[in-house]
């Protein structure tokens, strides 16, 4: 089998909620998301999806995905999708760094694979879980009050797991913190994700003002080893985020006992090849995780939920349902929310099917025959 073509789309998926706000006054009304469209010879047709969350939070945006892609995907065309390993080796090759890029076209390529292969990706991917998978919910910031009421209505709908968006002002946060965990029961779980947003002498202030709380501190600092001195101040179980970015950073912060939980996102390591890396060698190593991505729509949920389904119950702390925070879809057959939680698709592939009308023209795309 052989790459023949590529199509890209771009699709804006406003908030449900409006906008979301996290740390250092940081917010989004509208997710400028990238879906990639890839067409064989053998007739198979895979997609993914990338959607960075505005420019600000990672080192990735909107544009720079799909000008990576259309330097990318011609360099593609002739390779066979199936060989997953390959495709990376060869993305990685033509472009250092920018593992964003690469995602979506990854993704894209599961999706064929488990096309051709007449299995769901998760099958592909390590095999299948349970019947479902637990969600978080991310609670935009906002004053304590209106943050802890969402909470307690999120846990009406059946979320029991929540990440409050804190790393704003120290004294604020704790009252958020607080606020949050008075409205839930004790088997929930509460995570207090700065997002970068403190400073050391801030976020040594929350951790040691919310001791007493049953809550996870995720991210307090922009650095590895700020976070790490605020690790070995607090007792609190903790998170890391933004700082893993590779199997190189997981293997550091196990041998500084650095964290509890890790945060893989799928775009943030390229895809899902090198996210099912990551994955494995957490589950070899006894780390939990939160599997997600930056953010998406139908098809980036999908891939989450496969990726998700496929990792030992026991080493899956939480994963999300993005497509539930916004208005549009763009894929029928795409993970739905019941009860707080969600089940990957049996169908072959990711099991969605994009919603061309949704999607409109591509703007951009290449073949073998240009």
């Amino acid at each position: 089998m052989k790459i023949t073509g590529f199509k890209v789309y771009q699709v804006d998926l406003p908030l449900v909620e409006g906008n979301y706000s996290w740390s250092e006054g940081k917010s989004v009304d509208v997710f400028d998301s990238t879906v990639v469209q890839i067409e064989t010879d053998a007739g198979i047709t895979g997609f993914g999806e990338v959607c960075p969350l505005g420019p600000v939070y990672l080192p990735a945006y909107a544009t720079g995905a799909r000008a990576g892609i259309q330097e990318l995907a011609p360099l593609l065309i002739g390779q066979d999708p199936t060989q997953l390993q390959s495709i990376n080796m060869k993305m990685d090759t033509e472009m250092k760094g920018h593992p964003y890029v690469k995602s979506a076209i990854d993704m894209a390529c599961w999706d064929i694979l488990g096309k051709a292969a007449q299995m769901p990706v998760c099958h592909l991917l390590g095999g299948r879980y349970g019947e479902d998978v637990v969600l978080y919910r991310a609670i935009s910031q906002r004053p304590a009050e209106e943050m802890a009421q969402n909470v307690a209505d999120y846990r009406e709908a059946g979320y029991r797991r929540f990440q409050l968006k804190v790393g704003g002002n120290p004294n604020e946060d704790i009252e958020r913190i607080r606020a949050a965990r008075k409205v839930l029961q004790p088997e929930d779980k509460l995570i207090a994700d700065a997002n970068t947003g403190w400073l050391m002498h801030e976020a040594m202030r929350v951790v040691s003002a919310v001791s007493d709380i049953d809550v996870y501190i995720e991210q307090p600092c922009a650095t590895y080893k700020q976070c790490l001195s605020i690790r070995k101040n607090t007792t609190l179980p903790f998170v890391l985020d933004e700082v893993i970015d590779s199997v190189d950073a997981i293997l550091q912060g196990v041998a500084d006992n650095a964290m509890d939980v890790v945060n893989i996102k799928i775009s943030k390591f390229g895809g899902l090849t090198k996210a099912r890396q990551a994955r494995d060698l957490c589950v070899s190593l006894g780390i939990a995780m939160t599997l997600e991505d930056s953010w998406g729509g139908d098809i980036i949920t999908a891939a989450i939920s496969h990726l998700a389904h496929s990792t030992p119950t026991e080493y899956l702390f939480t994963s999300a349902d993005f497509n539930s925070y916004v208005t549009t879809s763009i894929a029928d057959g795409a993970p739905q929310r019941v009860n707080g939680r969600m089940s990957a698709s049996l169908e072959p592939g990711l099991g969605i099917s994009p919603k061309f009308d949704i999607l409109g023209d591509p703007v951009w795309s290449c073949s073998s025959s240009n």
